[in-house]
């Protein structure tokens, strides 16, 4: 199978969009978190800051907002051709202004939200044929996602699963992303909001993928579809259900709490790797990108 030469940036949500330091705006668990800039990373990737990027807000219920602040946030780092796409349904899809923007893009970036707002709007349509054919063929160019947005991106798709219960059968509900990716399933806001269990259920049920948990301001660049490099301020927590023994989540009814033998887990700071296709931890993806010295939090 030919590998794609576009890349995909998967982002764990919440990323940076500038805060004001100036103004005492900024309160974060991690003070590394203003300046490794996964903005600035996408836009550098697409190829500096005149490159077309098209944000589509199709996840949020509040996509003028959403548009807004990405408009800002692209702004402060000195980027001018940036353009807002506010799909709400399948008919939008079929566009002729929209389907000749993203032929004409450079990147283009989908915001958080709901996933599977994503997956039923663009699922199937010559909207998403042509990002997947761009992908595939065009070196140098990003699809890049947030949140929701990063969860749409694989095959393999979460759209629904509390944490507190995520430890009983079938309580994660998984679907149909848009599927750029075919052996990965992510996840978003994943230290926060507590989704080790739920990932861990998805990833149990569909061994053949491997789960990406996402950090807030946190993210994973994928090239040449398999090769990731964990980029941004936080942890990336990767599960592989390759090595699994025992479980007895098919044997079982929904509702009840599974088992599972030998799930193995890896933490990825910035600059450590993962290689889908051979299940590989990777070091160092190149030199000079890991983390050189931590800042002390007291």
């Amino acid at each position: 199978m030919i590998a794609p030469k576009g890349k995909l940036v998967a982002i764990g949500g919440a990323e940076d969009k500038g805060t004001d330091l100036e103004k005492g705006e900024i309160h974060r668990d991690n003070l590394n978190f203003f300046e490794l800039g996964i903005l600035r990373r996408i836009v550098e990737e697409a190829g500096g800051t005149g490159a077309r990027i098209e944000v589509i807000t199709t996840a949020s219920t509040i996509p003028v907002e959403v548009g807004k602040n990405y408009l800002n946030a692209f702004g402060k780092i000195g980027c001018t051709n940036i353009g807002i796409m506010d799909i709400r349904s399948r008919k939008d899809t079929v566009n002729k202004s929209y389907l000749e923007r993203i032929r004409n893009s450079n990147a283009v970036m989908f915001s958080g939200g709901n996933q599977l707002r994503l997956s039923v709007t663009d699922g199937g349509t010559e909207f998403l044929t042509i990002l997947k054919e761009r992908y595939r063929k065009e070196e140098g160019f990003i699809i890049a996602g947030t949140s929701a947005g990063a969860m749409a991106m694989s095959n393999t798709m979460i759209y629904e699963g509390s944490a507190d219960k995520a430890h009983l059968k079938g309580t994660v509900k998984i679907t149909t992303g848009l599927g750029f990716v075919n052996n990965a399933i992510f996840d978003s806001h994943f230290e926060k909001r507590g989704r080790f269990g739920r990932l861990a259920q998805a990833v149990v049920c569909n061994p053949g993928c491997i789960g990406v948990g996402l950090g807030e301001d946190t993210g994973m660049i994928i090239s040449e579809g398999n090769k990731m490099e964990a980029i941004g301020s936080g942890c990336v927590i990767v599960i592989d259900g390759y090595d699994i023994g025992y479980s007895n989540i098919a044997d079982i009814p929904d509702g009840n709490p599974f088992c599972i033998e030998n799930l193995k887990v890896h933490f990825l700071e910035r600059g450590n790797g993962f290689n889908l296709a051979e299940r590989k931890f990777i070091p160092e993806v190149s030199k000079g990108k890991k983390r050189k010295k931590q800042v002390e939090v007291e």
